[in-house]
């Protein structure tokens, strides 16, 4: 009883997941695609270095053309030439970390555009969810986040240049390319140390945010059911419809009396109407029912005159095994049969319409 009483005790429905896409709420950690953008990075860093001293080179042998030959138009397409240079260069660089980037966001909950957010919300300028998000939970996690971070990666810090001091320090008596072989080597020891402790970093802080996201959206018991009812219709709405459509079926199979040949009844419990169309194959039920329904179909045939004829068997047969609009069955062609031909041998002689019993020989 606690779902109903206002406390959201309940998982959010897939219709409730989509609204808080919509409205932005999804649970995702800037830190995971930074980090994940910064190891993207550090791993095509030695290519993007390679390539870079490669047009640097370049680069100097045009400006030393350009010195020897002082033509605008040589350093024009000498300057034209190392921002090109440049671009493709730091392009791959760009264009990796974007990618991991996004990928990382996708990966987190989707790229889901939040479109209820350009729309204006004056909620956001109330002064208390101000206070809140300043003061409240979120901040304070945002807050020990920063601090642990900071800790961690200067942790980091401290322990790569401490590994390197020794070298730094007895750069003397190494050649200049170990010492830039060892640095180098520090350097990159350092981003990966860096970049695996933001990320196991930035998983916390997404567990964090995703529970707090789905914590925020989860609904009552009253939601759910109040959202069921809305996908699967009103129960008492659906029996209202129901009810008009039977009706309405109800009122066409009345209708169809009045085209019958003959009313079949049970006496008075079951009355089933047939119709028969030459060439059409066998006669129809156009109408038929129990008890009140029954009594309806027996006075629109008295008052369109349609032949009513007493045949329990063949009436129960016929209400259990057709259908409205269904050919009578094979096996009963034969009983059919006779009925419709004493009902002509009634109409030959005017004497068709009101109530009458099948002749012992004919039921025989």
């Amino acid at each position: 009883m606690s779902g109903d009483s206002g406390e959201k005790t309940e998982q959010p429905t897939e219709k409730r997941l989509k609204e808080s896409r919509k409205e932005g709420r999804v649970a995702r950690s800037a830190d995971v695609g930074a980090w994940l953008g910064m190891a993207a990075a550090g791993a095509c860093l030695p290519l993007t270095v390679t390539r870079g001293w490669e047009a640097a080179q370049t680069s100097l042998q045009h400006v030393r053309d350009v010195a020897a030959t002082p033509d605008p138009e040589l350093a024009v397409v000498a300057l034209a030439e190392g921002l090109q240079a440049v671009a493709l260069v730091v392009a791959p660089l760009a264009a990796v970390t974007v990618v991991v980037a996004i990928a990382a966001a996708a990966a987190q909950g989707g790229l889901h555009p939040a479109t209820k957010n350009f729309k204006p919300q004056f909620s956001k300028l109330s002064p208390k969810q101000g206070i809140t998000r300043i003061a409240g939970p979120q901040a304070w996690w945002e807050a020990c986040k920063i601090l642990l971070k900071s800790a961690v990666l200067g942790t980091v810090l401290f322990l790569a240049v401490k590994g390197l001091l020794p070298v730094l320090i007895g750069t003397g008596a190494l050649p200049l390319g170990a010492t830039i072989d060892a640095v180098r080597g520090g350097t990159a020891t350092l981003l990966r140390s860096a970049v695996v402790a933001g990320l196991v970093l930035a998983i916390a802080d997404y567990l964090v945010v995703r529970r707090r996201t789905m914590k925020g959206i989860r609904m009552t018991l009253k939601e759910v059911k109040d959202e069921h009812k809305q996908s699967e219709g009103d129960p008492m709405l659906k029996g209202a419809i129901r009810s008009k459509q039977l009706a309405m079926s109800r009122n066409r199979m009345m209708a169809e009396i009045a085209t019958a040949d003959v009313v079949l009844l049970n006496p008075t419990h079951v009355a089933v109407a047939l119709r028969y169309e030459p060439g059409r194959g066998a006669p129809r039920v156009v109408a038929k029912g129990a008890g009140a329904v029954a009594a309806k179909i027996r006075e629109r045939a008295a008052e369109h005159r349609v032949p009513m004829v007493e045949d329990v068997p063949l009436a129960r047969a016929l209400h259990g095994a057709c259908a409205l609009g269904q050919e009578v069955p094979a096996e009963l062609f034969t009983s059919v049969a006779r009925v419709l031909a004493f009902v002509m041998r009634l109409r030959s002689r005017g004497a068709a319409a009101g109530r009458h019993r099948m002749p012992a020989a004919a039921t025989a």
